[in-house]
C-alpha cells in the first residue's frame, strides 16, 4: 500500500486493531468463500476487496475456499471463472485454491463426535415434517419423534447414510440443540442429507454432503481463520457457527463478523434471480454486458480498478442501504476519462461530401490520444472528400444554442478543418443521406485568418479507410430501482436494455485485438471491443456514456 494513501477504517479493521493490539492474534487470516453454482457479481467483489484488502493491510493471508457442499448446483465452469474474476480483480489467495469437500472425511468424524455425545440424531422424517415441527417466529418447534434415539441406533444410522442405503430425503442428520430457541437456526438445524451426485472435486466418494453451516465453521477453524467475515443474512447463523465449534473437538475457534450485503439499484444480486435471468434467456448469459456479474462489468468495459474504488467509496457498515448505480459509473467514469485513449466513431451515419476538396486528395491528419496527456502520443488519420458524420450533427436550421453543423452555418471537423454546409440530398421519406459542404483550407489547426468565430466542433470518420462496427448500447436492466421488490422482478426488465447501431470507427482501432482496451468516442462515451469481433466486423460495447444521462432524467 503507497505511503502517501490513508487506510479507510470500518468497525471491523477497529475489531482487527483491538485484537492485535491486545494479543489475541499475532496474524490475520481471513477467506474468501464462494459457492461454485454461477458467477460472482458485484456483490461478491464488496466481499473479495474486504477480505483481501484486509489481510494484505494488516500483513496477513486470505484463502480462496469453495464451499462445494452441494454438487447438484455445481460446476467445475463456476470454480475456473471465480478463480479468474479474483485474480482480475488485483488479489491473489495463500497458497493451493481450497475447497469445503477437502474436509469432508474430517467433517464426518465431527458428526460421529456430536453423534456419541447425544447432540445430533437421525431423523426420518420427511422434509415438510421438520419445516412443520420447526416452528414458526412467534411459536417454538416440537421435538421431532426421532430426537431421543440412543446413541448407539444413530452411529447405525448414520453409518447406513454414508454406505448409501436410504433415498434421498428418507433421512438427515440434525443437531440436537434447543427447539424452543428464538432463533430458528438452533431449533435442531440439518447437518447432513443424502444426495447421490457425482462431486466436481471428491468424484463419487460421498452420498451424504454436509450443510453450509456445519462445513463452513469448521473449515475456517481447519484453517486457522481469525475473523470470519460474512453479510447479514447470515447474523443469527453465528449462534449456530459458535455452537458447532464449541461442541466438537478443534484446537482454533474463530469468530464471525457480519457486515450489511451490497445492494444496487435498478438490479438484481440474488444469485437465484440471476441464475433465473440466465436459464430463461432474459440475458445473453452469465457475462452479458447488462448483468451485474464481475465477468459482465469485465465484457462491458469496466476495470478492476474501477470496481475495487467502487467497493472503497461505499465502504464497510452493518446497515443495509441502497447505492446509487451512478456511484458505480462514476467510478469508471473517473478511471477511463484519465486512462482511455480517444479516437472517433460514428453511430449514426450520414455521408457528408467536400465538394471543394480534391476527389483524388487523401492526406493524413495527427490527432492527439488524449486531450491533457501528451505521454499518450498522437495518432494519424485519414482524411478525403467523402466523411461520416453523426446524423444529429447536422439540421437543416436551428437556433443559437445548437452547436453543431447547419446549413449555412460553419463548425470545426475535430483535428482537421472548419466546413460550411451548403445543400442536402433527401431519400423519400425526407430524411438527409448526404450533406454537401466547403472547406476552408486554411483552417487545419488554427482559426480562419479573418478573425470569425466558428464554435461548434464534431466528429467524423474518414469514408474509404473507416471500419464498419456494430455498437452495443446498454441501459439500466431494469426500469426499477428496486426490482427484488416486485412480486414478479422479470416484468421490470427494460426491454430497451440493449440497443444496437451500425456505424463506423477510425481504421486503426481494427488493428487492436485486446478487449481489455477501452477508448472514449469522441463525444459519444466509453467504449471497449466485444468478444464477438471480427476484424471485418467489429463490435464495441458502450462501457458508460460520457455524463450521467440518467440524473439529467431524474432532474
Amino acid at each position: 500500500m503507497a505511503e502517501t494513501e490513508i487506510r479507510p477504517t470500518n468497525f471491523i479493521r477497529q475489531i482487527i486493531d483491538k485484537d492485535l493490539a491486545s494479543g489475541k492474534h499475532t496474524a490475520i487470516k481471513t477467506r474468501f468463500p464462494p459457492e461454485p453454482n454461477g458467477f460472482l457479481h458485484i456483490g461478491h467483489a464488496k466481499s473479495i476487496c474486504l477480505n483481501f484488502g484486509i489481510a494484505e493491510d494488516f500483513n496477513g493471508t486470505c484463502n480462496l475456499r469453495f464451499d462445494d457442499t452441494n454438487p447438484v448446483k455445481e460446476d467445475i465452469t463456476y470454480v475456473n471463472s471465480i478463480k479468474q474474476d479474483v485474480q482480475w480483480l488485483g488479489f491473489d489467495w495463500d497458497g493451493e485454491a481450497k475447497y469445503s469437500s477437502d474436509y469432508f472425511d474430517k467433517l464426518h468424524g465431527f458428526a460421529l463426535e456430536l453423534i456419541e455425545k447425544g447432540l445430533a440424531y437421525v431423523d426420518f422424517s420427511s422434509q415438510e415434517q421438520i419445516r412443520e415441527m420447526r416452528g414458526t417466529l412467534t411459536a417454538p418447534g416440537i421435538n421431532s419423534p426421532y430426537r431421543d434415539t440412543d446413541v448407539k441406533t444413530n452411529l447405525a444410522a448414520f453409518a447406513d447414510m454414508t454406505a448409501g442405503k436410504y433415498k434421498e430425503g428418507e433421512c438427515c442428520l440434525r443437531a440436537k440443540i434447543d427447539m424452543a430457541s428464538s432463533f430458528i437456526c438452533m431449533r435442531d438445524p440439518v447437518l447432513y442429507r443424502v444426495k447421490f451426485a457425482h462431486h466436481h472435486q471428491t468424484g463419487d466418494k460421498w452420498c451424504i454432503y454436509p450443510m453450509y453451516d456445519f462445513t463452513h465453521c469448521i473449515s475456517d477453524a481447519l484453517e486457522g481463520i481469525t475473523h470470519s467475515l460474512c453479510t447479514l443474512e447470515f447474523q443469527d447463523n453465528r449462534r449456530l457457527y459458535d455452537w458447532v465449534i464449541e461442541n466438537i473437538s478443534i484446537d482454533c475457534q474463530p469468530k464471525q463478523y457480519e457486515f450489511s450485503r451490497l445492494n444496487l439499484e435498478y438490479t438484481v444480486l440474488s444469485k437465484r434471480r440471476l441464475i433465473q435471468l440466465v436459464t430463461e434467456n432474459h440475458v445473453n448469459g452469465w457475462d452479458d454486458p447488462r448483468m451485474p456479474t464481475i465477468a459482465g462489468l469485465r465484457r462491458r468495459g469496466y476495470t478492476a480498478a474501477s470496481i475495487r474504488e467502487f467497493c472503497k467509496r461505499i465502504g464497510v457498515t452493518k446497515m443495509d442501504n441502497m447505492v446509487e448505480m451512478s456511484m458505480l459509473e462514476a467510478c469508471i467514469r473517473d478511471d477511463l476519462n484519465v486512462n482511455a485513449p480517444r479516437a472517433m466513431a460514428v453511430l449514426e451515419p450520414i455521408k457528408l461530401v467536400i465538394e471543394n476538396y480534391p476527389e483524388e486528395k487523401t492526406e493524413t491528419l495527427t490527432a492527439p490520444n488524449h486531450p491533457n496527456d501528451e505521454s499518450m502520443g498522437t495518432r494519424q488519420v485519414p482524411f478525403s472528400r467523402e466523411i461520416w458524420i453523426e446524423a444529429e450533427d447536422f439540421r437543416e436550421s436551428a437556433n443559437k444554442k445548437f452547436k453543431r453543423l447547419v446549413l449555412d452555418k460553419e463548425v470545426r471537423l475535430r483535428n482537421a478543418y472548419v466546413i460550411k454546409a451548403v445543400r442536402v440530398d433527401k431519400d423519400d421519406a425526407g430524411n438527409v443521406t448526404t450533406v454537401y459542404c466547403e472547406y476552408d483550407p486554411d483552417t487545419l489547426g488554427k482559426d480562419p485568418s479573418d478573425g470569425r468565430k466558428v464554435k461548434g466542433v464534431i466528429h467524423w470518420v474518414e469514408a474509404k479507410s473507416g471500419a464498419p462496427a456494430e455498437f452495443r448500447l446498454y441501459d439500466r436492466l431494469f426500469t426499477v430501482p428496486n426490482p427484488a421488490a416486485q412480486d414478479d422482478f422479470v416484468s421490470a426488465i427494460n426491454t430497451d436494455s440493449l440497443v444496437i447501431k451500425k456505424g463506423w470507427v477510425e481504421a486503426g482501432l481494427s488493428e487492436d485485438h485486446d478487449e481489455a482496451n477501452a477508448w472514449q468516442f469522441e463525444r459519444t462515451g466509453y467504449f471497449c471491443r466485444d468478444k464477438d469481433s471480427r476484424d471485418d466486423a467489429l463490435v464495441f460495447n458502450q462501457t458508460v456514456g460520457l455524463r450521467d444521462t440518467w440524473a439529467k432524467i431524474a432532474d
